[in-house]
């Protein structure tokens, strides 16, 4: 770019600087020395990007821009990922002449932090064969690079050049290219580069720790951490984490309850290791266990507790956390404040959701997904799409889960042509590619409409292959509209796709359970216990007084089982009275009637009301979460109970949410 070029685009910045905005002095232009400029762009400019124009206006009016320092930190600057203006920082550092390491760096680093990887690794090329030649600082930016786009060949390359400039024995230099090797694979090279010159402290270590984890080599973990001479708490850190990505919860915790000091990384550590593992009511009990240890909780912390209590609708937690956030005035930033939205929505509580996305400053793309699904999730189709266009309005580029979110919300809703409008416009309007996800939710679209032989036909089309969401999305629509002849062909390709998946001979058998072919269905239930198959079993939980009850059908563990029993009887007798008569083919065994119904009359979610009822006052809403979805006999009796009983109850289940009142159901029947 030529310095032409830059003098038009500054063109609209300011002709005169305010000092004013600065200092309460008033200082001419050029007489503002190198070290003010600098002193301007690192503390008025850091979060002002109208601070930042009028700081550039005056850095060419004055010269200064021949500084390679003063360019640097001005591009700096307009690389802070909050502006979301990297392209102008290129723009900048384009037209300084022969820029030094300095300069390069800081350019490096701010395209990592915009998520720009791959520009990174071409820069670094650039950067060498300009002959300037790279530092301590340049090299772990490099290196984090290639591990983030697997660039192998160019890794090894960075690595040679690191050697060339004897950078082998800094620690961070050293840390980064340990991570790189294992996330390449290449443990034997991450390991000689452990033992290379100079001492490898205790980050290299750690490093090493993860890489063995990452590579899914967990002896070796083990063995790197034995062997520590000095270990601190990141190190046991990185093997709680390890543990608990390789699924190896209990060895998390026992070593967890060994540590002697633990951090805040230490908490969320093991937090996030029962939630990545869907053991959430665990997760909240070490939360319990921490505020009893009177340790005041940080915001990692918080976002992971909130995502447990999110995902067993612990409504008072949630409540809790989110008035601690502001009494500790706590920054509702985009990290916590999507993690606090995201809990009231999943808890049934979009009003508060809403008011919190309100109040947010700035959103992020994943903030904006975050509401425009939970709208989705509720059922308010029209509200979500009013949503996405709001955020298309106030310039948040959508991404690939933003349009999974909107094309949910418009096949849960029925809304097809809307639905077809919004998937033909990801590319052609967005830049965003369709995924398989995507094929997916069009799939699910037409099949919840009851337009079967156009999902077939569209599935044909795909130009990507079609997986086993994508089928399943066909199936559950073949259960809905009771295709027999296509559920069987569909059930047949998933379980050869998925052949370890529960869910799809539970699903198979209810097609053929509701057709009355309790042979096939009997083939399909020998054909898991070869296998070596189970189903997996409803529960249902309800948040209570911060308290989470789990109920499933057989299990009389709960201490007030025989009151719920009870009321359950009494429930049953008051819908019998209105007319309620149990929907049996949802019963997968060939059995009489009378047992059949007897089956139904304990799914976990009628257990879960009958305990709602039992324990609340009248007129409280009760919120219940479900692991799979909504039987139909199940939301048949409580659209009932909702209007016998006078409550509002709000259902989980594993898709979406059912708000029943007054007899009906937000979903509309349609789910």
């Amino acid at each position: 770019m030529s310095p032409t070029t830059i003098t038009t685009t500054t063109t609209n910045l300011p002709h005169h600087f305010k000092p004013e905005n600065f200092s309460k002095e008033s200082i001419p232009t050029s007489k503002l020395s190198h070290k003010t400029i600098l002193d301007i762009l690192n503390t008025k400019c850091t979060n002002s990007p109208h601070h930042l124009r009028q700081a550039h206006a005056v850095v060419l009016k004055s010269g200064h821009f021949q500084d390679h320092y003063v360019a640097g930190t001005l591009v700096k600057c307009y690389a802070n990922p909050y502006f979301k203006n990297l392209d102008f920082a290129l723009k900048v550092f384009d037209i300084v002449p022969k820029p030094n390491v300095f300069m390069w760096n800081v350019l490096i680093k701010g395209c990592l932090e915009n998520n720009e990887p791959l520009l990174v690794v071409s820069l670094y090329c650039k950067m060498v064969a300009m002959n300037c030649r790279p530092n301590k600082f340049t090299f772990p930016a490099a290196l984090k690079a290639c591990t983030l786009v697997q660039a192998v060949e160019e890794g090894v390359q960075v690595h040679a050049h690191v050697v060339k400039h004897r950078f082998s024995g800094d620690g961070h230099v050293k840390s980064a290219g340990i991570q790189m090797y294992a996330s390449f694979g290449c443990m034997e090279e991450a390991r000689r580069m452990l033992g290379e010159a100079g001492e490898s402290d205790v980050i290299c270590w750690n490093a090493m720790i993860d890489g063995c984890f990452k590579f899914g080599d967990v002896e070796a973990a083990k063995e790197v951490f034995e062997n520590m001479q000095r270990r601190n708490v990141g190190s046991w850190n990185a093997m709680i984490s390890g543990f608990s990505r390789c699924g190896m919860i209990e060895a998390a915790r026992e070593l967890f309850d060994k540590m002697n000091d633990r951090d805040e990384i230490s908490w969320s550590a093991i937090i996030d290791g029962y939630n990545k593992g869907g053991y959430f009511k665990e997760a909240l009990e070490v939360f319990y266990l921490m505020q009893r240890e009177e340790i005041k909780p940080r915001k990692f912390v918080l976002s992971s507790v909130l995502a447990a209590c999110a995902n067993v609708g612990a409504l008072d937690q949630g409540r809790w956390i989110h008035a601690y956030v502001k009494r500790n005035l706590i920054r509702l930033d985009a990290v916590v404040g999507t993690a606090v939205l995201d809990m009231y929505a999943k808890c049934g509580r979009l009003d508060l959701a809403w008011e919190v996305f309100e109040k947010m400053r700035p959103r992020e793309t994943f903030t904006w997904n975050a509401m425009i699904g939970g709208l989705a999730m509720h059922g308010r189709a029209e509200d979500a799409i009013e949503l996405f266009s709001k955020m298309e309005r106030n310039k948040s580029k959508p991404d690939g889960i933003t349009f999974v979110n909107v094309l949910n919300a418009c096949a849960h809703a029925g809304l097809v042509d809307k639905g077809l409008r919004i998937f033909s416009s990801m590319k052609k309007l967005y830049g965003v590619d369709p995924e398989v996800e995507h094929y997916a939710c069009i799939v699910d679209l037409f099949g919840r409409a009851g337009l079967l032989a156009d999902a077939e036909d569209f599935i044909s089309s795909m130009p990507v292959r079609p997986n086993a969401a994508v089928f399943g999305a066909l199936l559950g629509a073949c259960r809905i509209h009771g295709n027999v002849k296509l559920g069987e062909k569909v059930g047949k390709i998933l379980l050869e796709l998925e052949p370890h998946n529960s869910g799809r001979y539970a699903l198979l058998s209810n097609i053929y359970a509701k057709a009355g072919r309790w042979k096939d269905v009997e083939k399909v239930r020998k054909l898991m216990k070869q296998r070596g198959i189970r189903t997996t079993p409803g529960i249902s939980m309800i948040d209570l007084d911060g308290t989470v009850h789990e109920f499933k059908m057989g299990d009389s563990s709960h201490p007030q089982m025989k009151e719920i029993y009870l009321m359950l009887e009494r429930i049953i007798e008051r819908l019998q009275i209105e007319g309620y008569s149990p929907n049996t083919s949802q019963v997968l065994f060939d059995i009489s009637e009378e047992e059949k119904e007897t089956e139904l009359r304990y799914h976990c979610e009628k257990l879960a009301i009958a305990f709602g009822l039992l324990n609340t006052t009248p007129g409280t809403t009760i919120r219940i979460v479900k692991n799979l979805r909504v039987c139909e006999d199940c939301h048949s009796a409580t659209k009932l109970i909702s209007q016998i009983y006078n409550r509002d109850i709000i259902v989980r289940d594993r898709v979406r949410y059912h708000h029943f009142r007054n007899g009906n159901c937000s979903c509309m029947d349609f789910w």
